[in-house]
């Protein structure tokens, strides 16, 4: 679980330097997880993606994520 929320956070990193953009332009992430007992798991890959302070976050349960995935990040981030 902790993998696969650090590798969901390296992806996205690559995506938001590939718009020319820092974690730090980051200002709400979505988080999905299909069992909320890997949260706290999931909160210390998030802890280690960002620095303080960190973007806001929603974490909910879902019932299942695609390829069977047990973790799903959104994130949003704007210039300037």
């Amino acid at each position: 679980m902790h993998a696969q929320t650090l590798r969901a956070f390296a992806n996205l990193r690559a995506v938001v330097e590939d718009a020319g953009l820092t974690m730090q332009h980051v200002i709400k992430c979505n988080v999905y997880l299909t069992d909320m007992r890997d949260f706290a798991l999931m909160n210390a890959a998030y802890e280690a993606a960002f620095e303080r302070p960190f973007p806001a976050r929603t974490t909910v349960a879902v019932a299942g994520l695609p390829l069977g995935a047990r973790v799903e990040v959104e994130m949003v981030a704007r210039r300037g």
